[in-house]
């Protein structure tokens, strides 16, 4: 397969092999593991086998060793189909008080949002939220796809909806935009600032959409403190091109659509054209 890039005058041929898809075959302890159908653990999947519980195309099996091809074979449980799905991708409103996080001792975290079916996936957050943000969060546990919306190389674009104390001056945007010195080493990336509403009051209804491409320690609350601000209320509401689907109230989550996983699937390959762009040209 090959794709083309960039303009008439800078055009990036990107060849890639052209190897068959593998039929995806698994054993049957990996089959049934929490971690993929949600029956049980590799202990908990021997004793079902022994029991003569499993069958694979309406034959009992007993050898936990059994490949099972994951397109064609109907494999059930107890005479219940089970459906094999290694990847799951949560969409989460994330609520305020509640950390981006697999586990805590202090506090809830997001994966004690899920109800039972999807705790049994190692699921873990792509990425955080602060615990007072609320908004579009990823949970999943396909690392590559989260490695590749988190990675810094990446520049995956995450926008915000944002209350602020004061209005802001047409520098003050500016100086967001443009990027700005948050520490001794670490200057912002060049943003998109949106102004909503403002009121000439402090504290009155300001309101405003920051896009970034980076997810330092309270970046977006540092932004707005450097320009003399301060932020009052803050909701991811979109990252790459996956937006928040408004009809989840604080704390829902469901899973991504086909069309929403392609798309954030395309975005990746996207940015990552526009990467080896730039590195040829620097060639």
């Amino acid at each position: 397969m090959s794709i083309i890039t960039g303009t008439s005058s800078d055009l990036i041929l990107i060849v890639l092999p052209l190897t068959p898809t593998p039929v995806p075959v698994s054993a049957s302890f990996k089959y049934f593991s929490k971690a993929n159908s949600g029956i049980g653990t590799r202990k908990e999947v021997k004793e079902i086998l022994k029991n003569k519980k499993v069958s694979v195309n309406d034959v009992f099996v007993k050898d936990g060793k059994i490949q099972i091809n994951e397109e064609k074979d109907i494999v059930k449980c107890e005479n219940k189909i089970i459906n094999y799905k290694p990847f799951v991708y949560i969409m989460m409103n994330k609520p305020a008080g509640v950390i981006s996080a697999t586990e805590d001792n202090c506090h809830k975290t997001v994966i004690d949002l899920l109800n039972d079916e999807y705790r049994t996936y190692d699921i873990f957050p792509a990425g955080r939220l602060d615990i007072d943000t609320e908004g579009l969060l990823l949970l999943t546990n396909d690392g590559i796809l989260s490695h590749n919306l988190l990675s810094p190389k990446k520049h995956v674009d995450k926008k915000y909806y944002v209350k602020i104390a004061k209005p802001l001056s047409e520098n003050d945007v500016k100086t967001l935009e443009n990027g700005i010195k948050l520490e001794e080493n670490f200057v912002t990336k060049k943003a998109k600032v949106e102004v909503i509403s403002e009121n000439l009051h402090e504290n009155g209804d300001n309101q405003v959409y920051i896009t970034i491409s980076e997810g330092k320690f309270h970046q977006v609350k540092r932004m707005f403190k450097a320009v003399n601000n301060e932020v009052l209320y803050l909701k991811r509401v979109k990252m790459g091109n996956l937006s928040l689907d408004e009809n989840l109230k604080l704390g829902e989550y469901r899973e991504l659509t086909e069309e929403e996983l392609d798309g954030l699937k395309f975005w990746n390959k996207f940015v990552w054209q526009l990467i080896w762009q730039n590195v040829l040209r620097k060639r």
